[in-house]
């Protein structure tokens, strides 16, 4: 199973070295940005940017009772979303990465062909929690976002998740399931919210409805 899904056929080492092989030292300056906007120890200054920018969006002059409504519950959900999403994929990164115990590239490769940048880290490959936490933000933000900003958010996702394979801290494969792990966290954290706002407006109309 391992050598299908995690080895693609030797095809997720070519791919590793076809990154992490190219080497200038303003590419390292890019990637180490990447890893730093997406370390998640960044959650409390992300989530205050993001409430602060709500604030503005939602009290804008010009709309009227019903829009303020629900751009109030738009960016409500949001946030929920972002901050539910958080905790879930950190329980969740933190029982996969011992209980899969994956080597990183220093201990996987031999030494002398991984280039690392920084402190070099060996075990607790997969997932990736930084391109996990990358993903996080850009989904959770994805209803808010109009198509420039989507671009924005994929681009920021895919940065991270390349810098991490750049400065020999992931495989491409740790970096593809951190992706996939944090995407599957928000569409069911957002899927109960939804049922939870609906839930709520039922019993809300059967409530008026009683008086």
């Amino acid at each position: 199973m391992k050598e299908i899904f995690y080895d693609w056929g030797e095809a997720n080492i070519w791919l590793f070295h076809a990154i992490n092989d190219i080497r200038f030292a303003w590419l390292d300056n890019v990637m180490q940005l990447g890893t730093w906007l997406g370390d998640h120890s960044l959650f409390p200054f992300y989530l205050g940017l993001l409430t602060l920018f709500a604030l503005v969006v939602v009290n804008r002059s010009e709309q009227d009772a019903t829009h303020y409504r629900a751009q109030v519950t738009r960016w409500m959900m949001v946030i929920a979303v972002f901050s539910c999403a958080y905790l879930l994929d950190g329980l969740l990164l933190g029982v996969l990465k011992p209980l899969l115990d994956f080597p990183r590239p220093p201990l996987a490769l031999s030494p002398d062909i991984v280039h690392v940048v920084g402190i070099p880290e060996f075990h607790h490959s997969l997932p990736s929690g930084h391109s996990s936490f990358a993903m996080l933000v850009t989904a959770s933000l994805w209803p808010v976002l109009n198509r420039r900003w989507r671009v924005a958010g994929v681009l920021f996702v895919l940065w991270v998740g390349i810098s991490r394979v750049s400065l020999g801290a992931h495989f491409p494969a740790d970096v593809l399931a951190g992706f996939l792990s944090s995407l599957a966290v928000v569409l069911l954290v957002y899927a109960a919210v939804q049922k939870l706002m609906r839930l709520l407006a039922s019993r809300a109309i059967r409530f008026n409805g009683d008086n």
